[in-house]
């Protein structure tokens, strides 16, 4: 009786661990995650394959904090937003516009998501990760993981509606937060990106 209670501990330890790695795709520990949340496509529904991505921009501070808890700290971050637009504007304004108003793809910039999940930052991640219906391929061969928390950060800044509807946002950022507006003076693009951003030695 000892010995088959032994084994089934060992063998839900043994498909855990599978299971963290596999959705992962990364050794966890060696990032300093002490936890896993569980990332799948926004389509499928299939765990993620983060090996997929590149290797660079997987060890940052803000990659290290998503994958434990789901949260995107660049969110807000005045110095990351400089990066991230410019990341925002090679990368995703041909098809959802400059301000994230809408073009091709849907637009991205008020409380409305194709995909509800959107709302929070790793449902947001998963569809820019693994990519959406239509034209929205997967991203990963495009963007370091880095790369895509800094893009959500820009896509969040340019949220244009009531922020009690920003869930991303923590209680301060939110009582702060001012709805974006085109027209007035705002963030401009930067190729630099700092090291509290992801850059050397971040």
């Amino acid at each position: 009786m000892k010995k088959k209670i032994f084994t089934r501990k060992a063998a839900a330890l043994l498909v855990a661990g599978a299971l963290g790695a596999g959705v992962a795709g990364l050794d966890l520990a060696s990032l300093g995650a002490r936890a896993a949340i569980m990332l799948t496509n926004t389509v499928t529904g299939q765990p993620l394959e983060l090996s997929e991505a590149p290797e660079e921009g997987r060890d940052t501070k803000a990659v290290k904090t998503f994958l434990e808890t789901g949260v995107n700290i660049y969110n807000e971050n005045l110095a990351c937003l400089p990066k991230a637009h410019e990341l925002f504007l090679s990368m995703c304004s041909g098809c959802h516009g400059h301000y994230a108003e809408g073009k091709i793809g849907p637009g991205l910039n008020d409380s409305y998501w194709t995909y509800p999940k959107n709302e929070t930052d790793q449902g947001l991640f998963e569809t820019i990760f693994g990519g959406a219906q239509g034209q929205m391929g997967p991203m990963y061969g495009a963007l370091n993981m880095n790369e895509m928390l800094l893009v959500m950060a820009w896509v969040r800044h340019l949220y244009k509606d009531d922020p009690k509807g920003a869930v991303w946002l923590t209680d301060e950022q939110r009582s702060q937060f001012k709805p974006f507006d085109a027209s007035a003076k705002h963030i401009e693009p930067a190729e630099e990106l700092p090291e509290a951003c992801g850059g050397p030695a971040g």
